[in-house]
């Protein structure tokens, strides 16, 4: 047996059994790969794909066991490689980070600027898009590191651990009649049109979930996944902003723009930091982290990537 027929298996499993796809993917042809998934099969004395023809038509009991086994060799085949790129590069090469528009524009350029000037001949990799795509570029080991706010912790592959806690803010023109409520309820923002952030970003969930919970409906108008668009519509007099606390830190002091907060009825949110399960991580990985939050030493992170640290909370 040979790491190419694990392959072979691992990509056919992933393409839902289509051999084409399987080829194509690991740029072989498809009588190879069926020819490599037998000769396996043979040598291990069972099969892992039940048949119809010469179609895959399911993965068999032992065949799961088989996919399990073959998970673990290839991670820990790629750690080799990664160890061995960390000691022979040294703390070079490239670290790639998964995250959302919010982290990237507002939490990560000091510690992405510090890590830099500590470690000038890194590469940093920005990768943004949804929470789920942070999540799935995590497991495809596109990215060495993960940061959001939603879904992370869904994830049975991914690790995750608590990186900061922040609240929403309501924001609006200085000249809106709210800009001079400073207690402001869900009934008075029920009332108003609303300009936020796409269900699957930025603690959306927690707002939907406030609103729902005083039985009021929300008249949201536009969403957005950034938060300087929603800010734009909001100068526009499209209606009142929803945007998370740190989108306004760097608005002047004569800002066009008011800022209430919102925590006391939308709660807090939890930014999550994430790894992928089993993954090998470099020492620059861990020293990103613990800019990102001093909490988050490499001792917790190891615990947590052993399994015994996943109950760690704020």
């Amino acid at each position: 047996m040979n790491l190419h027929q694990f392959r072979f298996v691992q990509e056919a499993a992933r393409r839902n059994l289509n051999l084409t796809e399987t080829a194509k993917a690991l740029f072989t042809s498809q009588p190879g790969v069926s020819k490599a998934i037998l000769e396996l099969e043979e040598e291990l004395g069972v099969d892992i794909f039940s048949r119809h023809g010469k179609r895959l038509r399911r993965i068999t009991e032992p065949g799961q066991q088989v996919l399990a086994c073959i998970e673990i060799i290839l991670r820990e085949v790629a750690n080799l490689k990664r160890i061995g790129e960390e000691y022979s590069r040294q703390d070079s090469g490239t670290f790639s980070i998964a995250t959302t528009h919010t982290q990237a524009r507002y939490v990560l350029p000091a510690p992405v600027a510090q890590l830099r000037k500590t470690l000038p001949q890194l590469r940093i990799s920005l990768h943004q898009g949804s929470p789920d795509q942070v999540a799935r570029m995590l497991i495809d080991e596109t990215a060495d590191l993960g940061l959001a706010t939603e879904s992370l912790a869904q994830y049975p592959e991914l690790v995750t651990l608590p990186c900061y806690e922040w609240q929403h803010v309501m924001v609006v023109p200085r000249e809106h009649p709210l800009a001079s409520v400073e207690r402001i309820n869900l009934e008075q923002l029920a009332a108003e049109p609303l300009v936020s952030y796409h269900p699957s970003f930025t603690g959306r969930t927690r707002i939907d979930k406030a609103f729902a919970a005083r039985h009021l409906t929300p008249n949201i108008v536009l969403e957005a996944i950034d938060s300087d668009v929603i800010k734009t519509y909001v100068r526009l007099g499209m209606g009142v902003g929803i945007v998370a606390e740190m989108a306004m830190r760097e608005e002047p002091a004569q800002s066009d723009l008011v800022a209430r907060p919102l925590g006391p009825l939308l709660g807090s949110n939890v930014t999550r930091i994430a790894f992928k399960r089993g993954a090998y991580l470099r020492n620059y990985v861990y020293s990103f982290a613990e800019l990102l939050a001093p909490r988050l030493s490499r001792k917790l992170i190891e615990k947590a990537m052993s399994g015994d640290a996943d109950d760690f909370e704020l």
